[in-house]
C-alpha cells in the first residue's frame, strides 16, 4: 500500500516538473526570438584583444599543418633539379596594380601624422610610466589597472605627459637594398638603416625614395633546384644601384628625410577638419598596408614586436622574449598582420566630453578604442561603423550614487 502511493507520489511529481520545464523553456525561447531588441538597437560589444602572457605566441596566420605541408613540398623540389618559373613579386619584379597602392599609403601616412601633430596639440595624450597605458583626453581615468611590478598597491596609474609616439607607435624594420638578397646577419645590424615598416613596405612596392634605394630588376629571377638564381648579368644604366649609390649607412647622411610633415590648406583653427582627415587617412592608410601584405610578404617575431618586411627575417641575435636563450637569441619568425605593422593601441573610450572622467567603480560601462580613434572622435570626427561595437554608446552610464541600483 505504502509502495503504491509513492509511485503515485512521483508520477505527479515527473508531471507537474515537466509541465514547468516546457513553460519555461518556450518562455525562453520567445525572449531569445527578439533577439535582444528589448534593450537594445545596437549588435554586442566587441572586446578589445586580450594582451597575450610572456609565454605565449601570436596566433599563426596560416595552420601549423599548411605550413608543415607546403615545406615538404619545398623539400621534394629541391631534389629535383628543374628550373620552376616565379610570379611577381617573387621573382623579384613589381606588381605594377599596387604601385598606386603603395603611393596613396606612403601619402595617407604623410598626412596622419600631420593631423595627428596637429589635434595632439590641443587634446592632451597622458601615459602611465609604470605600466605604459595610455589615455586620451584631461583629466587621465582613475580605473585602476596598473597591475605590474613597481605599481603603487591600490594599482592607480602614475600618469604623466606623452606624445605621438604613444598613440601612433613606430615600428621599424631594417631596409633592404635587394629583398631577394640574404638576410641581414648579427654583424650588419648597426649598418643597416632601420625605417618605419610602412615606409619599407612601399619602398618594396614599388615607391622610389632617393635616400633609401633599392635594387630593381627588369629580368625575372627563378628557382633551380630550390634555389634563386639571377640570370641578369648586368644592372642597366638607369638602375640606381651605381658605383655612387651606399645601400647602407646611416650616420653618414648629412640630413635625414622630412617627409612626416605635409604642408595642409586647412586653416590652423580648424581642428574638427584635422580631425576628419586624419580619420580618413588613418582608414585608407590601414586598408592599403591589407593590401599589400597580401602580395608583399612581412615577417614578424612570435613572442616580440620585431618586424622585417620581406620574403624571411633577419638573423640579428636581439629576442629578448620567452625562450630566447633556446633560439641563441634569434626571432620566431612567422607570417605577419595589421596589427603588428600598426599597433592598435586601446585607450578608454570618453562618451561624455563634459564629465570626461572616467572611475574605477563604473569601468564595466565603459567601451574602449584605438588611440588614434579616440584621438579624431573628441576632436570632432565621425567614427566609423565598425567601431560602434567597440564604443558602448547603446549603455547608459550611470552615476556614482546610481551604481548600486543598477541589475
Amino acid at each position: 500500500m505504502f509502495c503504491r502511493r509513492s509511485r503515485i507520489v512521483l508520477n505527479l511529481h515527473h508531471i507537474f516538473t515537466r509541465r514547468i520545464y516546457k513553460e519555461n523553456f518556450a518562455a525562453a525561447a520567445e525572449v531569445k526570438s527578439y533577439d535582444c531588441a528589448l534593450y537594445s538597437t545596437r549588435p554586442g560589444f566587441a572586446e578589445v584583444p586580450r594582451k597575450l602572457k610572456r609565454s605565449e605566441r601570436k596566433p599563426w596566420v596560416t595552420g601549423v599543418n599548411e605550413l608543415k605541408r607546403k615545406s615538404r613540398l619545398e623539400k621534394q623540389e629541391r631534389r629535383v633539379v628543374r628550373e620552376t618559373t616565379l610570379k611577381p613579386p617573387e621573382n623579384g619584379l613589381l606588381v605594377k596594380e599596387f604601385i598606386p597602392v603603395a603611393h596613396e599609403v606612403l601619402a595617407a601616412r604623410t598626412q596622419l601624422l600631420a593631423c595627428v601633430s596637429r589635434v595632439a596639440e590641443s587634446i592632451p595624450i597622458f601615459v602611465c610610466s609604470v605600466c605604459g597605458d595610455v589615455h586620451v583626453g584631461d583629466p587621465p581615468h582613475k580605473i585602476r589597472t596598473c597591475n605590474v611590478s613597481g605599481s603603487q598597491k591600490n594599482k592607480e596609474h602614475t600618469w604623466e605627459r606623452g606624445g605621438v609616439d604613444h598613440v601612433f607607435p613606430a615600428v621599424e624594420s631594417f631596409h633592404l637594398y635587394d629583398r631577394l638578397g640574404r638576410a641581414v646577419s648579427h654583424n650588419e645590424r648597426l649598418q643597416v638603416d632601420r625605417i618605419p615598416a610602412v615606409v619599407e613596405l612601399c619602398i618594396q612596392a614599388g615607391v622610389e625614395i632617393p635616400e633609401y634605394p633599392t635594387r630593381r630588376l627588369d629580368f625575372p629571377v627563378y628557382r633551380v633546384a630550390g634555389r634563386l638564381i639571377d640570370f641578369e648579368k648586368r644592372l642597366p644604366k638607369y638602375d640606381l644601384s651605381g658605383r655612387d649609390i651606399k645601400p647602407f649607412g646611416f650616420w653618414e647622411m648629412a640630413k635625414r628625410p622630412k617627409g612626416d610633415k605635409k604642408p595642409s590648406t586647412l586653416p590652423y583653427n580648424d581642428l574638427k577638419g584635422f580631425a576628419a582627415q586624419g580619420m580618413e587617412a588613418f582608414e585608407k592608410m590601414c586598408s592599403g598596408v591589407v593590401r599589400l601584405m597580401q602580395k608583399y610578404a612581412v615577417q614578424t617575431c612570435g613572442y616580440c614586436s620585431e618586424v622585417q618586411v620581406g620574403p624571411k627575417g633577419h638573423r640579428v641575435r636581439q629576442c629578448q622574449a620567452f625562450k630566447h636563450q633556446m633560439r641563441d637569441g634569434q626571432h620566431a619568425w612567422q607570417e605577419a598582420t595589421i596589427d603588428d605593422l600598426v599597433p592598435p593601441v586601446y585607450v578608454w573610450h570618453v562618451q561624455d566630453p563634459r564629465n570626461p572622467l572616467l572611475t574605477n567603480a563604473l569601468k564595466r560601462y565603459y567601451g574602449k578604442l584605438p588611440a588614434l580613434v579616440e584621438l579624431f572622435a573628441q576632436a570632432g570626427a565621425k567614427v566609423g561603423e565598425n567601431y560602434r561595437v567597440m564604443m558602448r554608446e547603446d549603455v547608459v552610464v550611470p552615476g556614482l550614487d546610481e551604481e548600486k541600483l543598477v541589475v
